[in-house]
């Protein structure tokens, strides 16, 4: 009786226990469902871009068709997305910026200056010089002047010449004076002289030692040096014979070389300055006498030829000079970008323009004078952009592949 009275008591305590385990869970499951937040609903899906290729931006000419690591460098392949193709230029991410080393430069305007430095050569100036003639058949019997360069005052005797075909035509002056017959004969005669290139010097000679006088004297007609030297004593001269070429050096000649991108700014009658390592903080002045009309084909330079002041004659022909063309004081504002931003092709010059977006789209430009480390642009650029001083040929290339695979996409069927 009382084994049947504890076992029922075993089994109600064990309802009991099971009835109050099951109503701890439903608590437990109540609370976590109320204190979790409702699902939001499912968001649609975002529109796939398009990729048409993966590439290296390092080597833009290779395409690839999956994703993966780059054969060349170590770093991922980059998608190209259609959309980026289409549109103007390469977008480049800021990670990837500088990872190419991109670096860009502000456009900006500057004042060029419209003066012109070059190199020239001291020459000797051609329209100073005067070639010394024989007008007479003879014989040069006493020379003064023995050596090439050597300097000569004006005035100064050069070579005494013996001329017997003059002995003739004197002597009948002589006589025809002493005769004292009608004035006109001795006038018509004494022209016979002038006709014969007597100098009046040696009929004056003549007519005061009342002889026939054959020898004469060739005087420098300027000062100058004897750039050439054609005679020697003894030897016979012809008429229209050069015996002495006298340069006048108190102005030379500087024939500079300037670049064809600067011919306009070359002007005939500019003012010039010339300077010298020889003669240190001293300048000499000129002017533009001509701008030869000829293109040396090797070094596509022109040359101004420039008349310069020469006192002292410290400035000898083959001489180095500095020289300044125009005024150093007239300058121009232009607008000026560095010369590492342009790509020369050959027949255009682009350069790289950053762009809203981090875009950037080659551009054509036409550039004029260069200004130290900047270049001038004429046109194809405004104001404050910013153009890619390093690593543009690589966003050159990549545009101009773009470019290409955009064309020959719009062209299919």
């Amino acid at each position: 009786m009382n084994r049947k009275v504890v076992t029922g008591s075993f089994l109600g305590a064990l309802v009991v226990a099971g009835l109050l385990f099951g109503a701890y869970r439903a608590g437990m499951n109540t609370g976590m469902s109320a204190a979790t937040p409702a699902a939001a609903p499912p968001s649609a899906p975002a529109a796939e871009r398009k990729v048409l290729y993966w590439h290296d931006p390092m080597v833009p000419g290779q395409r690839f068709d999956k994703p993966g690591k780059s054969p060349y460098m170590d770093m991922q392949l980059v998608p190209v997305y259609a959309d980026e193709a289409r549109a103007p230029g390469v977008a480049v991410n800021s990670a990837m910026t500088q990872n190419l080393g991109l670096r860009t430069a502000l456009v900006r305007r500057g004042m060029l200056d419209a003066s012109v430095a070059a190199i020239g050569t001291v020459m000797q100036n051609e329209r100073a010089t005067v070639v010394v003639q024989s007008r007479v058949s003879g014989y040069v019997e006493k020379l003064f002047v023995r050596a090439t360069l050597d300097p000569v005052a004006k005035g100064e005797p050069l070579v005494t010449i013996f001329a017997p075909e003059w002995s003739a035509a004197l002597a009948e002056y002589l006589a025809l004076r002493k005769a004292n017959i009608d004035p006109g004969i001795v006038a018509a005669t004494r022209q016979r002289l002038r006709l014969l290139s007597i100098p009046d010097d040696v009929v004056e000679r003549s007519e005061r030692d009342g002889t026939a006088q054959s020898r004469f004297t060739l005087a420098a007609p300027i000062s100058g040096v004897v750039a050439e030297l054609g005679v020697r004593e003894g030897v016979m001269v012809q008429p229209g014979m050069a015996l002495f070429r006298i340069v006048d050096l108190s102005s030379v000649w500087v024939e500079a070389s300037i670049g064809e991108s600067q011919a306009e700014l070359m002007r005939e009658g500019a003012p010039a300055q010339a300077r010298t390592d020889a003669y240190p903080g001293q300048t000499f002045s000129g002017k533009v006498s001509a701008i030869l009309p000829q293109v040396d084909a090797a070094t596509r330079t022109l040359r101004a030829r420039i008349e310069v002041k020469n006192p002292g004659t410290v400035l000898k022909p083959g001489m180095f000079v500095s020289v300044t063309l125009g005024s150093a004081n007239a300058a121009q504002q232009v607008m000026l970008v560095p010369q590492e931003a342009v790509i020369a092709t050959g027949k255009r010059n682009v350069v790289i323009v950053a762009a809203d977006n981090n875009r950037f789209v080659p551009t054509e430009v036409v550039t004029g004078r260069a200004a130290g480390s900047d270049v001038e642009v004429k046109s194809g650029l405004s104001d404050g952009q910013r153009v890619v001083t390093s690593g543009q040929f690589l966003i050159d290339s990549e545009a101009s592949l773009k470019s290409t695979l955009s064309r020959l996409e719009g062209s299919k069927p």
